[in-house]
């Protein structure tokens, strides 16, 4: 059985800047995402603005375990363990069929990236919808969705670069 040999991706594509300034720039749109607020809900007379995290915390501490959970790992875990995977198949010398591995599985658990955005949406209007209360989105949500977007992008790129040297 005839084994590649282990190479980057960055080594097989030293021209693509791009990929590498992607990866960063994702990096920062999801570290100010997570801290920018996402959403502010007012109710008759009181106003609480949410980030990511302190969304998870009131939803924890409200005992809704489940989705503050699912939260958690589909908002924070899975775009930062993307971003590392991604940084990992472009830097670190693989063998091409374990780089193939890991471009599908960010393919597969990349489209669930999004569900943080979804979640909000849904909720922004829900809370339009009731007399009581109105939700706004703030900044936060677009610089996690467009961080998102970009590990997207990347994740695309990269899988035609494998394909491409198979």
């Amino acid at each position: 059985m005839k084994t590649s040999p282990m190479r980057s991706l960055q080594t097989l594509n030293p021209r693509r800047v791009d990929i590498v300034l992607l990866i960063i720039f994702s990096i920062g749109l999801l570290v100010v995402g997570l801290s920018l607020p996402v959403m502010t809900v007012r109710k008759l007379w009181e106003s609480n603005t949410y980030t990511i995290i302190t969304g998870v915390q009131n939803l924890w501490h409200e005992k809704m375990y489940v989705l503050a959970v699912i939260i958690f790992v589909f908002s924070v875990i899975f775009p930062i363990a993307k971003l590392i995977s991604l940084s990992a198949v472009w830097f670190i010398r693989l063998t091409d069929e374990r780089r193939g591995k890991l471009i599908y599985l960010m393919e597969v658990f990349g489209k669930w990236s999004m569900l943080d955005v979804f979640v909000s949406a849904i909720i922004i209007v829900w809370l339009k919808l009731g007399a009581l209360a109105v939700a706004r989105a703030e900044s936060g949500i677009y610089f996690f969705g467009a961080s998102v977007l970009l590990t997207m992008i990347v994740s695309s790129l990269q899988g035609a670069l494998v394909k491409r040297f198979k």
